[in-house]
């Protein structure tokens, strides 16, 4: 018999309570902001009319537009108000620096009868103040809900469909489009229509405000857009809310010992560990997940390559005109998909191999289910990257939104496929709490039961966000209902379902008790939550919402570096608990799973580093004023989503892995295993290092220097020295790909063989 905690000895209900009450409170706090989105996003006007009443365009042609924007996969070539991909320009910002331009020849003729270039620098000065004078009025009219453009505007909206005609023809200009991705002349006036609204909506002071809907962003001295005092003021107190948090940690962490991942003083457990080379059906079943996770992993890194090398030399793939075959933008689409693709389900691989671990038997029927949702896995991710690339061609007709390229970045699948995706979670969800459910007939081991399936109850209630728009819905309300999926399912109740499989593990490898992994994930939920719910808003500070979002979401994602704080206080006791004994059996327990303790410490690592201080760097509004957008942003997510999410994929493949194979099958494995963590880790290291954090330090100081629009064109990144950083890439991305990710799918695959060859256990 082995000693236990009982789950409630000695464990405060505070506990509890602390997490019920992060919960109303930030979700309190995130439903007013999206409610208060829908009250001041930027008014889509009934029709834009020029100075002599005639109309321009109308609202449907604005709507239309961004329909089309969505259906050719545009958000995975460029951005509006910097959120999308960073291969073309931001489209907002682009239009806008031209209508400013434009403004300006018109103006300089009026005032001296000059071009702009003939100018003297008092003129020139002159000129520029008049452009941002009439740019910053607002003309719309909400009583008749219409918007007048003064002559300038009208004529540049004119101009700019020819110029966006020519930047969509040819893929040496537009980082590797087809050629002639749009042609159709009635689509072409639409977009420039959205375009248009998006940039009147970043310029335009609101009605009762002296700055623009989006916050004066995109950074523009032209067009008079310069960062607001509010801005500045927040930035400054989202400090101030960051010194105050992690000196409450501190002090916490001084006051009780027992917080984090300890045992107890003498670094002694209190369970036995599991059993390695001993598994059930539905856990040998979970085998062809972690293949399948490997192979997505494999492709997600050549995709990636291929988009670096579009970045690096949009006109041809070393001779060959890829863009044809494979664009980029359906590239990012699948590169992106297949990130989350693999990393899911790994996540949903690995609990449905802890859960008969924590219940200790199976439920009848388990294999078959687990069987049945990888039938579906492979439905889904199939049939939805096929839609995409059916949907970008063109060839679904008015289905593309069901069935092809919904458009939205990391939402791309189509709302038939986001469904199917749904009804998945939800059954497995159903296999997970039949598994697991056993369990809290067992003192020892129902807290930490009822808290694996209370957090996965989350997974898939939290992605019904993503079936509330539809490609007409303002683009304001579409991001915030956007990022409640990327930010507030993926960084919030994945971060935090990650944290209870890393406990559940570390419980059932004998390395903390009962009462020390239920209370790291309560601490962690409360740390995570408590920041992480509101800190959501730090997406929207520039996409059309008011003051009070960026105000609230800038001192609450400071708050997001505070939990992370906690995995360097928590470093050597982490380490010395994948050293520790056994006090039933006496034996060393971190052994058998040395490597996936080495991913988990991973893990910790890159949650610092890549969610922490990059993440922490550009969620300050002062800095995302001049960042977002620039190659800074995919840094931090690199380090973030593939070092944090992607990692502890990797720990959950190499755990199943270890458990199923005894130790003369491990002996022929582990080489692979090691090879390949050195390998993900170094080449994430160096592409990080020598690539996208330098880049995007020189991306961020030109829109300083020369404006967001000019950082954004191929003026800056067609330059010398951002090619060379993209050529360069090919060095950790071969390390990653050839040193990580083959030898990980190496393993994986012998791993299947050697379950096909030998018979479950009874």
């Amino acid at each position: 018999m082995t000693k236990q905690d009982s789950p409630t000895e000695g464990l405060s209900p505070w506990w509890r309570v602390g997490v019920l009450l992060s919960m109303i409170v930030g979700f309190s706090i995130l439903i007013g902001m999206t409610v208060n989105a829908y009250q001041v996003a930027p008014p889509i006007p009934d029709k834009v009319v020029g100075a002599d009443g005639a109309t321009i365009f109308t609202g449907s042609d604005i709507s239309a537009g961004q329909e089309i924007f969505l259906k050719y996969g545009l958000m995975e070539n460029g951005t509006i108000w910097g959120h999308g991909a960073y291969l073309g320009p931001d489209f907002s910002a682009e239009y806008l620096h031209t209508l400013g331009l434009d403004a300006s020849i018109v103006i300089a003729s009026q005032l001296y009868g000059k071009t702009p270039e003939a100018l003297t620098s008092a003129e020139r000065a002159a000129v520029n103040a008049q452009v941002a004078e009439l740019l910053k009025q607002n003309r719309y009219d909400p009583a008749t809900n219409t918007l007048t453009f003064t002559v300038a505007e009208t004529a540049s909206f004119q101009n700019q469909i020819v110029k966006w005609t020519a930047y969509l023809s040819s893929p040496e200009n537009n980082a590797g489009l087809q050629r002639e991705a749009i042609s159709d002349p009635q689509e072409l006036r639409q977009l420039t229509a959205f375009f248009a609204w998006t940039a009147w909506a970043s310029v335009a002071n609101r009605l009762d405000k002296p700055y623009s809907y989006t916050n004066n962003f995109p950074y523009d001295t032209l067009v008079g857009n310069v960062a607001t005092t509010d801005t500045l003021v927040w930035s400054a107190l989202s400090i101030i809310s960051l010194l105050g948090g992690i000196a409450l940690v501190l002090f916490a962490f001084g006051r009780w010992d027992f917080l984090g991942w300890k045992a107890d003083k003498t670094g002694h457990v209190h369970s036995e560990p599991v059993e390695t080379g001993v598994a059930t059906a539905s856990q040998r079943g979970t085998i062809k997940y972690f293949l399948i996770v490997a192979v997505l992993v494999l492709a997600q890194g050549m995709l990636g390559a291929l988009i670096a090398h579009y970045r690096a030399d949009p006109g041809s793939f070393y001779g060959l005109d890829l863009s044809q075959l494979l664009p980029s933008n359906l590239a990012r689409t699948w590169h992106l998909q297949l990130a989350l693709f693999w990393i899911a389900t790994a996540f949903v691989a690995g609990a449905l191999f802890l859960a008969p671990a924590i219940s200790r038997q199976e439920p009848k029927w388990q294999a078959a289910g687990g069987n049945i949702l990888f039938v579906a896995l492979i439905i889904v991710v199939g049939g939805s990257l096929l839609g995409e690339m059916l949907g970008i061609n063109n060839w679904l007709g008015n289905l593309w939104f069901w069935f092809g390229h919904q458009g939205w970045e990391f939402l791309d699948l189509g709302r038939f496929w986001q469904i199917l995706l749904a009804i998945g979670l939800i059954f497995w969800l159903v296999l997970l709490i039949r598994a697991v459910l056993p369990a809290r007939e067992d003192p020892a081991r129902n807290e930490i039961a009822s808290l694996f399936m209370l957090v996965a109850v989350g997974i898939p209630v939290f992605y019904l966000p993503a079936m509330f728009f539809t490609s007409t819905t303002n683009f304001t309300i579409v991001d915030v209902w956007r990022f409640w999926i990327i930010h507030l399912w993926v960084e919030g109740f994945f971060e935090l379902f990650a944290t209870v499989m890393v406990a559940i593990v570390f419980f059932l490898l004998g390395i903390v008790s009962h009462k020390t992994a239920a209370r790291v994930i309560y601490l962690d939920a409360i740390l995570f939550l408590g920041s992480g719910i509101i800190g959501t808003g730090h997406h929207w500070y520039w996409t059309g919402q008011s003051n009070i979002t960026l105000a609230l979401s800038a001192v609450f994602s400071a708050l997001e570096v505070v939990p992370l704080t906690l995995l360097t206080l928590d470093a050597w006791d982490f380490i010395k608990l994948t050293r520790g004994k056994c006090e039933v059996c006496g034996q060393e327990i971190a052994m058998p799973h040395k490597w996936t303790f080495y991913f988990l410490m991973a893990v910790g690592f890159w949650n610092f580093i890549g969610a922490g201080v990059f993440g922490f760097l550009i969620n300050m509004p002062i800095v995302s004023y001049y960042e977002v957008g620039t190659m800074l942003t995919p840094n931090h997510g690199h380090a973030a989503l593939m070092g944090v999410f992607g990692m502890l994929g990797m720990a959950l493949l190499t755990f199943a892995l270890r458990q199923v194979l005894n130790d003369q099958q491990w002996e022929g494995i582990e080489k692979y295993i090691r090879v390949g963590f050195w390998g993900l880790n170094l080449g994430l290291l160096l592409m990080v290092l020598i690539t996208l954090f330098p880049g995007g330090v020189l991306q961020m100081v030109d829109v300083v220097n020369n404006g967001y629009w000019h950082a954004r064109s191929q003026a800056f990144l067609g330059g010398s020295l951002i090619k060379f950083i993209e050529w360069i890439r090919i060095v950790p991305d071969l390390i990653f790909g050839v040193a990580g990710v083959i030898p990980m799918l190496i393993a994986a695959l012998l791993t299947y063989l050697a379950m096909r060859k030998k018979p479950a256990e009874a």
